[in-house]
């Protein structure tokens, strides 16, 4: 940990700095990878769309949204140490795409990824403008400009050395208070205890039953509007990690022993976040929202504020009074600055090194790509802001953005996977197939809205069945295309190409000899990455395995053992069995506060310790 709290000195050659900027000099330990892993996935979507999900559909909601994370995310631990195996020097997706495919391929990714990081920021600002406006009165314009404001200065300086420590910091005072919403709860006299919500809720489904539930039951995994929307969400949550080259920039930032054991912690911790806070805060809302604690009194919510992700906020309020409403801005607010800081990041070094870097200056110098990813910073967070304000007055919210994203964001997933661990897809076949796959998509989409409701608008492209058809046809139908026009046009491309090129970045040969010991060792040379290769091939090709093998765990135990039995017995809890789970729920989320808070520092505890003493001999020599 304190490889990154460190600052590089002055005196260290540019590309120590840009390295720094970067990549974090590739060695940031697993605690903090694990941290960095959860706060990349802490949206403000996750915290006000799990409890959106929770209240629409009742216990299936927030499972469902959580298992549409969770398995992606320690996937990407393989795609990060086949990255590390085959292009140790990578600073981004980008450029492994470029070495391999060349111009054209490269062009393509470009777009797709920017696509990517576009929909995800304007995703998670509709929301979080939406809940601050709710809550304290501004104007959701003002607070959609402002939330990327703080999160463009820190990142114009940091880098991604910022973006590491402003997450560990962020994800640590979140989970502490979703922890404290796990207690809060069940201190307010309406609920009392689980068994009393138990009561509450089975009685709410009464009232209100669910449409495609069983019995029309809050209470029960099956729930055929959940289950279709966590097709979508765990579809489009493959295209915006596998898409997002800020995961891959942390993948490369991380240690090569950090990267398997810090995507892992963090997969399955993150897990906790919108199964639990998504459970327990939409069903503190139904068991509140006919009381006088209720903002809405005596009306219950409105769909328009459940689409635009009000349901957290209000239920924050009916429990705690304007200290749940503090609470929900402070994690929102830190939400969206870190997981948006992880976009600009993604975002800027497309434009430095993909875009500047090799189109318009290829001898730029370290100091010029620096300058470029700071103008990339600044311009990405002003567009992100005006790209937000105009779906907000065309009347696109968070629920609309929630389905149809994975339109967008899936048609690159299976090229990419291909590109990093399947040597004999060819050059056309990457660079159609996710065009065409795009294609498809939208069509499937938009047709699926007009042949369904009768029209093409933004309510009907928002509803449930169009958004299911566009987004399996965005994901699946690129593999089809890949693999037939392969077929077609084969290739069997040698993973050792990638390592003759040099991606690192590197001073003249007098700028290393003059500089210091320590400077010569971050970051490492062209030739010693290969002698590294080398010495940790076999190494790397281990946590490969376990990768592989923890993927497939985690897949089959999110998204088919534990649920599917449940969907298909038509099982509606009963009051023990609501209590367990709630109970799994809050202690799995206060194991990952612990994770996010605590392992960094323990992890990283013998370097802090070498810090502090530095420090300290420092001052007593002054």
């Amino acid at each position: 940990m304190a490889s990154v709290i460190a600052a590089a000195p002055l005196s260290r050659p540019y590309h120590n700095l840009l390295e720094m900027f970067m990549t974090a000099n590739r060695r940031v330990g697993t605690g903090l990878t694990a941290s960095a892993v959860i706060s990349s996935w802490l949206w403000s979507t996750a915290m006000l769309g799990s409890t959106l999900v929770g209240y629409n559909f009742g216990v299936a909601g927030p499972f469902w949204f959580a298992a549409g994370c969770s398995p992606m995310i320690v996937f990407f631990s393989l795609l990060g140490i086949a990255c590390k195996l085959r292009v140790p020097e990578a600073h981004t997706l980008l450029e492994i795409v470029r070495i391999r495919y060349g111009t054209q391929g490269h062009v393509v990714w470009i777009v797709l990824c920017l696509i990517n990081n576009i929909i995800a920021v304007a995703n998670m600002l509709l929301g979080a403008s939406a809940a601050i406006s709710a809550l304290t009165g501004m104007h959701i314009i003002a607070a959609t400009f402002l939330l990327p404001v703080g999160v463009v200065l820190y990142t114009f300086v940091g880098g991604i050395k910022a973006t590491f420590l402003t997450d560990y910091f962020h994800t640590f005072v979140i989970t502490v208070i979703v922890c404290f919403f796990t207690i809060k709860v069940f201190l307010v006299p309406e609920i009392g205890s689980p068994q009393d919500l138990f009561d509450i809720i089975a009685k709410a489904g009464q009232i209100h039953p669910v449409d495609g539930n069983r019995d029309g039951s809050y209470l029960t995994m099956t729930s055929k509007g959940a289950i279709l929307f966590g097709i979508i969400h765990i579809l489009a949550n493959f295209g915006l990690v596998i898409m997002d080259t800020g995961f891959f920039a942390k993948a490369f930032s991380a240690a090569p022993h950090a990267v398997v054991p810090g995507y892992i912690v963090g997969g399955i911790a993150y897990f906790a976040i919108p199964w639990c806070l998504g459970t327990i805060m939409s069903f503190a809302a139904l068991s509140l929202e006919g009381t006088e604690r209720f903002p809405t009194f005596p009306r219950r919510l409105s769909p328009t504020e459940v689409s635009n992700g009000l349901v957290l906020p209000y239920a924050a309020v009916a429990i705690a009074g304007k200290g749940g409403a503090v609470a929900v801005v402070l994690i929102t607010f830190m939400a969206v600055t870190s997981t948006i800081s992880a976009q600009v990041i993604s975002v800027s070094s497309i434009i430095s090194f993909d875009i500047y870097r090799q189109y318009f200056n290829k001898d730029a110098r370290d100091s010029d790509a620096i300058r470029w990813t700071h103008i990339g910073v600044v311009a990405f967070g002003i567009f992100s802001a005006a790209f937000s304000t105009a779906l907000h007055y065309g009347n696109v919210d968070l629920g609309w953005t929630l389905y149809m994203l994975g339109v967008l964001t899936c048609p690159g997933i299976i090229p990419t996977v291909f590109t990093i661990l399947w040597k004999r897809q060819s050059k056309l076949a990457a660079v159609s197939s996710p065009i065409l796959g795009m294609a498809t998509g939208i069509g499937v989409w938009l047709g699926s809205a007009a042949a369904l409701y009768g029209e093409i608008s933004v309510a009907t492209t928002g509803q449930t069945l169009p958004c299911v058809y566009g987004t399996v046809a965005s994901a699946f139908s690129p593999a089809l295309y890949s693999v037939v026009v392969t077929i077609i046009r084969p290739d069997n491309f040698d993973w050792a190409f990638f390592r003759n090129e040099r991606l690192a970045f590197n001073t003249s040969s007098a700028s290393v000899a003059e500089a210091s010991e320590s400077d010569k060792k971050e970051p490492k040379t062209h030739d010693e990455y290969i002698q590294s290769y080398a010495a940790d091939k076999a190494k790397l090709k281990r946590w490969g395995t376990i990768a592989a093998v923890w993927s497939l765990a985690t897949f089959l135990g999110h998204w088919v053992l534990w649920p599917l039995p449940m969907y298909a017995a038509n099982y509606v809890f009963s009051q023990s069995f609501f209590v367990a789970w709630v109970l799994v729920s809050i202690v799995w989320v206060w194991g990952t506060m612990l994770v996010a808070g605590f392992y960094p520092i323990i992890d990283g505890w013998g370097q802090l310790s070498q810090v502090y003493r530095g420090l300290r001999q420092g001052r007593l020599r002054g």
